[in-house]
């Protein structure tokens, strides 16, 4: 197992930088009876970009790192997270893949950061990647628009084996600038989550970036979650150097790589989750990747890109009248 790295140790120096100033990252900072940690990053505060890159950082498990900047995609000027990492597959799969589903009682979110690591949700992507954390502190991020349940902070605990005052819970609501901001702010995880679906061992990946425009905030949930989902789908971009000795088989890999390659490809997120009873099970599960994917191979010096930035597809998403 690489143990070398603790994303909750790293995390949680994220964390305390978070909490040292919330009057500056928008935050409100709350602890349970019994010690832990709360903090809301958009759902009764007003949160923000910085908080967002903050949060995007902590979810990398402090093994990445992420800028806000201006993009231009094709006419359109817009707000746009970079993130880089050398250390991909630990800031990715080991901690921000979002592979975490929490529910209890009539309470649901997705969970994600560097917590998985200490609970192992799921467990085959740390067998895979052959990583794991035993820090004795926890740091989860839940993409909610609700406070979590005592009940379900029992339950944290005991998957993570932290104490009360040992956990951090993370609210960001979609329907937020930090919670759009985060959610564009995994873009490299989401193309090496799509190439490991198409192939691609993720473990050959070396240094890994990417950037997707953050998507203009709308009230209602779900189409705020459409709009993040196409930021990535139509907007985003990732580059990964990987070390890779059969490059007829990274050809194939790159043909089927971007968002493109699936059928449900050239609609608005909101017209494919309807036409899917806005249920996620029913999508096409290649349409989730960077809409361009860079794959550059350390052992040959070549390089393969696919895919396109869908400008149309943005405008129509993002509101542009």
């Amino acid at each position: 197992m690489k143990q070398a790295l603790s994303v909750n140790r790293l995390a949680w120096k994220l964390l305390e930088k978070l909490c040292e100033n919330p009057e500056y990252y928008g935050i409100k900072i709350e602890k349970t009876s019994s010690g832990t940690t709360i903090v809301d990053a958009g759902i009764t505060a007003k949160g923000g970009f910085q908080a967002g890159k903050l949060v995007t950082e902590i979810c990398m498990g402090a093994c990445g790192k992420a800028r806000i900047v201006c993009r231009r995609y094709g006419k359109l000027e817009l707000p746009s997270i970079f993130v880089y990492s050398d250390h991909p597959i630990i800031a990715t799969l080991g901690s921000q893949y979002a592979g975490w589903q929490i529910k209890e009682d009539n309470y649901f979110a997705i969970g994600s950061g560097p917590a998985r690591a200490l609970a192992l949700k799921p467990r085959d992507i740390y067998e895979k990647i052959g990583y794991r954390d035993d820090f004795d502190k926890a740091v989860v991020v839940l993409e909610t628009d609700k406070h979590p349940p005592e009940k379900l902070l029992e339950r944290l605990l005991k998957d993570c084996n932290v104490q009360h005052e040992d956990l951090a819970v993370i609210l960001t609501p979609t329907a937020s600038i930090a919670g759009a901001t985060q959610v564009s702010g995994r873009i490299v995880e989401t193309g090496i989550h799509k190439l490991g679906k198409i192939g691609l061992d993720p473990n050959v990946i070396v240094y890994a970036w990417g950037i997707a425009p953050i998507a203009p905030i709308h009230p209602k949930f779900v189409k705020a979650m459409a709009r993040t989902n196409d930021a990535i789908l139509y907007g985003g971009i990732a580059y990964y150097t990987v070390e890779y000795e059969n490059e007829e088989e990274l050809k194939s890999i790159i043909a089927k790589a971007p968002s493109n390659a699936s059928k449900s490809y050239g609609k608005p997120f909101i017209e494919i989750f309807k036409e899917a009873n806005y249920d996620f099970y029913k999508i096409d599960p290649s349409l989730f990747a960077p809409a361009v994917i860079t794959l550059n191979n350390m052992k040959t010096g070549n390089t393969f890109q696919n895919g396109e930035i869908n400008v149309d597809a943005l405008k129509k998403s993002f509101g542009f009248i």
